[in-house]
């Protein structure tokens, strides 16, 4: 006779969900694609490119595919890129991000007014200011 606490081996514990059921992850708010992109870094300028202020626009859907729209602190960089590979790899390592397309663009042009407080102290610690 079977215990009664004791469930039949071929029974699922009632708190496991059936294994056909989706793992559901919510996309990512914006906040946390900015903090990955606080990893990557300009080439010329030792700084991350979300406190320079290259990262302009950042669009997520429901889905989890981000737009992200950028620019460079100069035109004809020639880590230009490397640098969206990298972003787009950071991006799509955050967790509920499908995919990520990352555009370069030019206007308006960058300049250093673009810059977070944190990014100016920092470029002053490091002489270029």
């Amino acid at each position: 006779m079977r215990q009664p606490w004791h469930r039949a081996a071929d029974q699922p514990a009632a708190d496991t969900p059936p294994a056909s059921a989706p793992v559901v992850v919510a996309p990512p708010d914006e906040d946390a694609i900015r903090e990955a992109l606080r990893e990557c870094y300009d080439p010329e300028i030792p700084i991350n490119i979300i406190d320079l202020g290259l990262v302009y626009h950042i669009e997520v859907s429901p889905e989890g595919q981000v737009r992200l729209e950028m620019t460079l602190t100069a035109v004809g960089c020639p880590e230009a890129d490397r640098l969206v590979a990298e972003v787009q790899e950071r991006v799509e390592q955050v967790p509920g991000v499908t995919a990520c397309t990352v555009a370069l663009v030019w206007n308006p042009p960058w300049n250093p007014e673009m810059m977070s407080d944190e990014g100016r102290v920092m470029l002053r610690i490091l002489g270029f200011g």
